[in-house]
Order: structure tokens, then C-alpha cells, then sequence
């Protein structure tokens, strides 16, 4: 339920606050002075896009908060699934910069549009004007009827198998596109991926054969150099190392009378030791390395055939050459065990098809069950508004196709004169004998919702006298089980709420009264007899609201 509501610098708004209470809440005013600009301000709660002439002033943000009792409203799981914060009191906010950029709030935590909107839809439901226009949807008379069945879990339980066998069915499409993609190149795969075992890629193999290449082409020249340094350390007349041993027993015997001598001594001790291995490594070197045109030729051979292969898939490397093998080995493995992947494909689609169909079958008789019902409670609520002769039915068509909701559409029909034909609502229903049927059909859906709060913006359009006043019984009687807030022109509605605002303007800007009950008296005399209230407009007034008030 809406406790309180707080709109700033929104369209016609400077800043006002509203604290709503339970039952029916009305809302009356001047023409033009934003009562349905509200509805605006709640659209936003309601995660709806903000226009943009939604800033009175321009410069500064637009702030729209609403504060919630969720107590009875078994939002827990939606507050534990949405990682949020559960409170009995839930606040609501919504933020609209300057620049367009909107954010939204519950209880104080940034979240996404997306959840701001889950939650509100879950909280209140707006019905205004134009939503008249949703007797042309098919998905809203589908939903009037599905919340009527009170078969939720029954649909979410379709609704997830539908969304497997669309998958099931997309990745068999998916398979067998790869297929026949797959066969009209297998010669060609086939020839690719042998070209490549042939090959029997190594990663790291080219930079080892270029290096080795390298060196069996130089042979010749690093022997001779290798040969000729170690020849200089190791040479046994005037070799680096003999004189390196020599220089070390001469340091060593004055070391007794020149101390420092022992350090120097050590010091190339330990370059000699290490010429020393480096001579050894170089005679092992000229040992290994030879001239060997056999090899060679194998090395440049090998080099070859990895830079053919580079050359010819337009690469730089064997990691990308290993990769594309590996993707014609696929493609080739998918051909050869495709059919088996398209036929397990296969099977669990038609699983999921008959599981689906059977279960969107007892959507159908819920559904077929339930439209029987609801013609005959909307034939009763269009009985005490004024129109007994009308007949409505719920028209349940069985299509042949599965869809997200199951296999069914439905028709509603309508006539307000009895022993016409039955024809589709949205085609012969007036203004005021749409409101009706709107009235009827939201006062049946909204009680099975379980929303704990319902707006209506001027649904009595096009009524009045005794039909205005059997539409505020209907109304007032949904507002003994949840939270009615009525933006109305009628005084017969506007005398049977509990709590009474009028909206009007002042100095440019909109501005709203909670009425004491005596200015209540007042307002609705005004809606009786215009500008210039009369005593018998202030007792007929006195009497709708005292009559109101037994309904």
C-alpha cells in the first residue's frame, strides 16, 4: 500500500507531498491543474521512461519517492532474489538529471530500471485513460483470464519448458545449417586436416629449425672461430690460462709479505677457473658442430613446408596453424557424428513439444473453465452499472501453434443490447460502455492480482447520474480488500472515498490539499453545481458523502 508520496520539479510541480491512506483515496480538482500528472509521477515508481519535458525547473533533478507498506505483500523472495534489503516500509525512488540520465532506488540501494519496474508492477497498477485501448491487446485479455484461473504455477511451468524447446529447437537449426555447411567441404576439410597430420606441427618447432639452420650454414666459420679462441686460452707456451696460473703462484708467494696479494690471488683464481670451463665448452662445441648437408637440406626442407602452410592460410605461426587444424577438425568430426547430434537434438524437442502441449492443454481448460465465470461476473458488475441487457463473453480459441503463453487466444465480445450479436469489444463498445466494461474487467483481475494498490484515472468517463453511482459502489467495494486511489470528475465517486485531495494551481505551479471534511463538503457541491455553490449543492453534497460513507 502507497503510504505517502513525494513528487519534485515534475512537469507542472514545484514539490508536494501526499499521505495516502488505505481504502479509496479520491482525487478532484481543476481542469488542466495536474491531477493526472500524478499518474505521470507514479509512471516513473513504475520504472516508465521519463519524457522529456519531465523537469518544471529545467536546471535542477526531478524527484519522485513513494514510501510502501509491503508487510502483507510476500515480497520477500522478489527482496532475497534481487539481492535487495526487506523492510515493511519500502521506499521507492526515482532520480531524473538534468541531462536525461535517470536512476532508481529501493530503500536507498542503485538498481536497474528493469528491477525498479518488477517491483512496482508488483505493487500498485495504473489505469488510465488510454489504457482503455488494451481491449485490442491480446495479451492483456489473456492475462485477465489467467489471473482469474489463479493458475500461476502452472504457467511458469509452460512457460519454462517453451523457452527450452525454443532453444532445443534453435540449436538444432544451428546443427544442421553447420552441416550441410560441413558437407558440401568435407573433400576439402579432409584434405586440409591430413595436409596437417602430415605436417605434425610442434609449437616452438620453426624458431628451433630456424636457429639450427642458421648455424649448419655457418658451420665452417664458427668451428674455425671457436676453434681459434680456444686455442688462444688453452695454448701451453703463451695460452691466457697458463699465464693466468702463473700470475696466481707469483701473488701468492708474496702474499706472507703483502697481504692484499691472497685477494688478488683469489680473484684470478676465479677468472681462470672460468676460462677454463668456457675452454672446455668450446672444444666440446667444435667437437658437436660439422658441416652436414644432410641435414641441412632435412632442416631447410621442414622450414619449407611450415612456411608453405603459413603462406597458404594467410598466418604467421604454428599456434595459428595448430588452431586452424583444430577447427577443420571439427568441423570434420561434426560431419561424422552430426547426424547423431542432430537426432539426440531431435528427440528431446519432440519431449519437450508433448510435454509443453500437454501442460499449455491444461492452461486450455483452466482457461475455457474460467472464461465461463468471468462472463458471468461481468454481466452482473455491467448489470448494477447500468446495463442489463449486455452480454460479454470470453471467447477461448485453441490455436495450432505452441506460443509463450500456451496455444490459445482470446476474444472478448460484447453487446449492450440484448438479442444483438456478439461482437468483438473494441470494435462497437462507446466511450462510456468501454469504461464499464474496463471497470468490470480491472475490478475482477485486480482482486486476483493480489496488488495491494490500483489507480484509476477518470475510468467513469462518460458516465453519470445513477450508473456514476453504482461504478462508485464498485469501486469502493475494491477498496474494502486493497488501497483505491481515484482521479475523478464525478461527485457520486469523489463522495465515497474515505480520503479527499483537490489538486489546483497557484502562481503557475500545481499544488494539492488533503480536504478537512467540511472543504470536502465543499469541492463536491462545486462538482454539483459549478463556481457558485448553493445551499441545496451543499446539502446534496452532505448527503452523497453521508450516503458514500454506508455504501
Amino acid at each position: 500500500m502507497l503510504r505517502h508520496l513525494s513528487v519534485e520539479n515534475y512537469a507542472l510541480i514545484d514539490k508536494f507531498d501526499m499521505e495516502l491512506a488505505p481504502g479509496l483515496n479520491i482525487i478532484t480538482g481543476e481542469t488542466g491543474a495536474g491531477k493526472s500528472i500524478l499518474l505521470g509521477a507514479l509512471g516513473l515508481l513504475a520504472g516508465a521512461k521519463a519524457d522529456a519535458g519531465v523537469w518544471k525547473n529545467p536546471a535542477s533533478n526531478c524527484v519522485v519517492e513513494g514510501v510502501f507498506d509491503v508487510t502483507d505483500a510476500g515480497l520477500e523472495p522478489f527482496f532475497e532474489e534481487n539481492d535487495l534489503e526487506w523492510s515493511a516500509t519500502t521506499i521507492l525512488r526515482r532520480v531524473v538529471s538534468p541531462s536525461g540520465k535517470s536512476r532508481a532506488y529501493v530503500n536507498d540501494l542503485p538498481v536497474q530500471l528493469a528491477t525498479l519496474r518488477d517491483l512496482g508492477e508488483r505493487l500498485f497498477d495504473i489505469h488510465s485513460q488510454h489504457q482503455n485501448l488494451l481491449l485490442r491487446d491480446d495479451a492483456f485479455r489473456l492475462r485477465v483470464v489467467d489471473g482469474m484461473a489463479d493458475h500461476a504455477d502452472l504457467l511458469a511451468r509452460y512457460k519454462t519448458l517453451y523457452r527450452e524447446l525454443r532453444q532445443t529447437r534453435r540449436e538444432w537449426d544451428e546443427a544442421m545449417e553447420a552441416c550441410e555447411r560441413s558437407r558440401r567441404d568435407e573433400a576439402w576439410l579432409r584434405f586440409q586436416v591430413e595436409e596437417f597430420e602430415a605436417a605434425a606441427l610442434r609449437v616452438g618447432e620453426q624458431a628451433e629449425l630456424e636457429a639450427e639452420q642458421t648455424e649448419l650454414t655457418h658451420a665452417d666459420d664458427i668451428r674455425e672461430t671457436l676453434a681459434t679462441v680456444g686455442t688462444g686460452l688453452a695454448e701451453e707456451e703463451s695460452g691466457i690460462l697458463v699465464r693466468l696460473k702463473s700470475d696466481v703462484t707469483a701473488l701468492r708467494r708474496v702474499e706472507s709479505l703483502y697481504p692484499v696479494a691472497g685477494s688478488y690471488a683469489a680473484r684470478i683464481e676465479s677468472a681462470y677457473l672460468e676460462l677454463k670451463d668456457l675452454e672446455s665448452e668450446f672444444s666440446r662445441e667444435v667437437d658437436r658442430i660439422e658441416s652436414d648437408p644432410a641435414r641441412l637440406e632435412f632442416v631447410s626442407d621442414r622450414l619449407n613446408t611450415l612456411w608453405t602452410l603459413q603462406q597458404k592460410h594467410h598466418v604467421a605461426s604454428e599456434e595459428e596453424l595448430l588452431a586452424l587444424q583444430r577447427d577443420y577438425t571439427a568441423r570434420l568430426e561434426l560431419i561424422e557424428h552430426g547426424e547423431e547430434r542432430l537426432e539426440a537434438l531431435r528427440i528431446r524437442a519432440e519431449k519437450l513439444e508433448a510435454e509443453a502441449r500437454s501442460l499449455a492443454g491444461q492452461l486450455s481448460l483452466d482457461r475455457k473453465r474460467v472464461a465461463v465465470r468471468l462472463q458471468r461476473e461481468v454481466e452482473e458488475l455491467l448489470a448494477r452499472l447500468g446495463m442489463p441487457g449486455a452480454r460479454f463473453e470470453a471467447n477461448v480459441v485453441e490455436t495450432p501453434e505452441l506460443a509463450p503463453t500456451g496455444c490459445d487466444e482470446v476474444e472478448f465480445l460484447f453487446t449492450a443490447n440484448a438479442g444483438m450479436p456478439l461482437r468483438p469489444v473494441e470494435k462497437i463498445a462507446s466511450g462510456g460502455e468501454i469504461s464499464r466494461v474496463m471497470l468490470a474487467l480491472k475490478s475482477l483481475a485486480v482482486r486476483h492480482a493480489g496488488q495491494p494498490t490500483i489507480v484509476f484515472d477518470e475510468i467513469d468517463t462518460g458516465v453519470s447520474g445513477r450508473v456514476a453511482d453504482a461504478m462508485g459502489e464498485i469501486i469502493l467495494s475494491l477498496a474494502s480488500g486493497m488501497q483505491v486511489i481515484n482521479i475523478t470528475h464525478l461527485p457520486q465517486i469523489a463522495a465515497k472515498g474515505s480520503t479527499h485531495f483537490f489538486v489546483y494551481k497557484e502562481d503557475g505551479a500545481s499544488r494539492i490539499d488533503r480536504l478537512t471534511p467540511e472543504r470536502r463538503v465543499e469541492e463536491i457541491a462545486k462538482m454539483l453545481s459549478g463556481t457558485a455553490v448553493t445551499d441545496a449543492a451543499l446539502r446534496q453534497a452532505a448527503l452523497l458523502i453521508g450516503e458514500g460513507g454506508k455504501s
